[in-house]
């Protein structure tokens, strides 16, 4: 329940974001994370918002999930998905003391991705939506609890 809360209040915080402003990289940072996966919602034919466990989805954590931002507007994401790696193509950009948000869709307006995580807590949650401006889109909503990754040599 508490999750199923969550996903809504980050929503409308996203929604919130949006129609703000579209950039606004209040720090400079420099992470790295080693995030486990914890849950997948899933919307398509098959399933109607259907949540698997971690323990029933072949998938697995992420092993260097890395964000990068230096003000005013450069923010690089690298280790979610090759989509995102791109930084030219975020269109949405925030970062403050508390949370990065990010969200990106294609040229044809028919595929995006967002995401945002909490720098306190390390919950990372991450949305693929395919089909757009189909009636029979989909999507995938994916949950990860994160861990700052320092590397001691």
């Amino acid at each position: 329940m508490t999750k199923h809360f969550l996903v809504i209040f980050f929503s409308l915080l996203i929604s919130n974001f949006l129609l703000a402003q579209d950039i606004n990289i209040q720090e400079n940072i420099d992470l790295k994370f080693i995030c486990d996966l914890e849950k997948k919602i899933i919307k398509n034919s098959e399933y109607n918002y259907q949540t698997f466990l971690a323990k029933d989805l072949s998938e697995k954590g992420l092993e260097k999930f890395e964000i990068q931002s230096k003000k005013p507007e450069t923010l690089l994401i690298n280790g979610l998905t090759p989509f995102l790696s791109d930084s030219k193509k975020l269109d949405v950009k925030v970062v403050n003391k508390d949370i990065v948000l990010f969200k990106s869709i294609d040229q044809k307006n028919n595929y995006s991705e967002s995401g945002i995580i909490d720098r306190k807590s390390g919950e990372l949650i991450h949305e693929i939506t395919r089909n757009i401006k189909s009636e029979k889109s989909e999507k995938d909503i994916t949950f990860y609890l994160c861990n700052k990754h320092d590397e001691k040599v």
